[in-house]
């Protein structure tokens, strides 16, 4: 869940509740702007993977015969998108991936948790990612099977704003399956056409008039946890290589970093997972100690990296203390100084050029992502989450980048 600012009050950003009253109070109030001709609109590029593999990318189409849709009624079934990033070769004959499909960006562009970017402004359908669309898999040593990540975003973001981390990791030899949470996110388009957009807007509206707001983070969570799960069942349907079952993790940004965690204490198939900034409790501020989440008040028994932006740790956010203290897993604890909480998704590179094409205050920017330069935390994010997922999954040596600070990266704190 990325965070944005309401005029009207303080800023919100626990699992879904800020989103969602960001959504109403800021994004549904923006005028409703006749979009530029795309040559005068912003266009964005992405940060290319460093990894030693080119990436290729396929998406899919996957529906829950067992589970109606928990959002809208009348839907017999779970439909879900999810792309699936991989190490690739021979990517010259193949077009690199849009980073949104039209019909998402249309919707991300009326409904989006970058508050203060006025409508039509940004061609969101222009930026191409560094994934190639359908290209072969790289051949892996000796038949050797690759360990997979999932990747969850935030409330109301589509899978595609994580694209900078999930594309280095493909690059850096793992599969990664991305989940769109189909009626959560702002737009979700599937293979024939139909665009289904957010209903929590409407649904936290409403929780708030009846005094349900609880429940409904409850039930967001669940069902990401759920589609999460889903996605698990499907592995092998779903990756042109084969797969280390005894290597998959889990991460995602805010509410995602939550379903991570959730499904790994739900779930033993996860080994590892990694939560980017996303509070684990039932509640609509990071300090409010409760209630907690069962991955909290369990604790896990495997590896667990938080990453937070500055201020939010373990000894400040009480879900995360709970999780410490219950926890028996190796747990690792790392703020991003100067980072804020969008930090941990593509708005790092996003909303600096926008502001700057547009002629948008600078406090746009900071609120978002904070006073990190941006092209470090990107540095950051690239170097320390594929080395915690290389300690867990692939039990290879990060060169004690993940023992303590790094004069490489002054920027990241570890908190005992």
């Amino acid at each position: 869940m990325t965070t944005r600012t309401s005029d009207s009050g303080p800023r919100r950003r626990a699992l879904l509740a800020a989103t969602a009253l960001a959504a109403v109070g800021v994004g549904m109030a923006q005028p409703k702007a006749v979009a530029a001709p795309a040559a005068r609109r912003v266009r964005l590029t992405l940060p290319a993977p460093t990894g030693p593999y080119p990436v290729g990318t396929v998406s899919h189409r996957l529906v829950d015969q067992d589970r109606p849709d928990p959002w809208v009624a009348s839907r017999p079934s779970r439909e879900l998108m999810v792309s699936v990033r991989y190490p690739a070769r021979d990517v010259e004959r193949y077009p690199r991936a849009a980073q949104l499909l039209p019909g998402e960006a249309a919707g991300f562009d009326r409904l989006n948790n970058f508050g203060g970017v006025p409508q039509g402004r940004v061609d969101w359908a222009a930026t191409r990612t560094f994934a190639h669309q359908g290209a072969p898999p790289a051949r892996a040593r000796r038949g050797a099977a690759r360990p997979v990540v999932l990747y969850s975003p935030g409330v109301g973001d589509p899978r595609s704003l994580g694209t900078t981390l999930t594309d280095e990791l493909a690059s850096r030899g793992y599969v990664v399956i991305c989940v769109d949470h189909t009626y959560d996110g702002s737009a979700v388009e599937f293979p024939d056409g139909r665009v289904e957009t957010s209903r929590l807007p409407e649904e936290y509206v409403r929780a708030k008039q009846e005094g349900t707001v609880v429940e409904l983070l409850r039930k967001t969570c669940a069902v990401r946890v759920a589609d999460l799960r889903f996605v698990l069942d499907r592995l092998e349907a779903l990756a042109p290589m084969p797969l280390d079952r005894s290597a998959i993790g889990a991460f995602g940004q805010s509410a995602g970093g939550f379903a991570a965690l959730q499904a790994m204490h739900d779930d033993r198939r996860i080994a590892a997972a990694a939560n980017l900034d996303g509070v684990l409790a039932y509640v609509e501020e990071d300090q409010d100690p409760g209630p907690l989440s069962t991955v909290a008040a369990d604790g896990v028994d495997r590896p667990v990296l938080t990453m937070g932006k500055d201020g939010n740790d373990h000894h400040t956010v009480p879900s995360w203390g709970a999780l410490w203290e219950h926890g028996t897993g190796p747990r690792l604890d790392l703020t991003l100084l100067g980072s804020a909480h969008a930090t941990y998704t593509d708005a790092t590179s996003m909303l600096p050029r926008i502001a700057a094409r547009l002629g948008l205050p600078e406090k746009l920017v900071t609120d978002a992502i904070g006073t990190v330069a941006p092209e470090r935390a990107v540095a950051v994010q690239r170097a320390y989450v594929p080395a915690f997922f290389d300690r867990e999954l692939r039990h290879r040596d990060d060169g004690g980048l993940l023992d303590g600070p790094s004069a490489r990266y002054p920027e990241v704190r570890f908190v005992d």
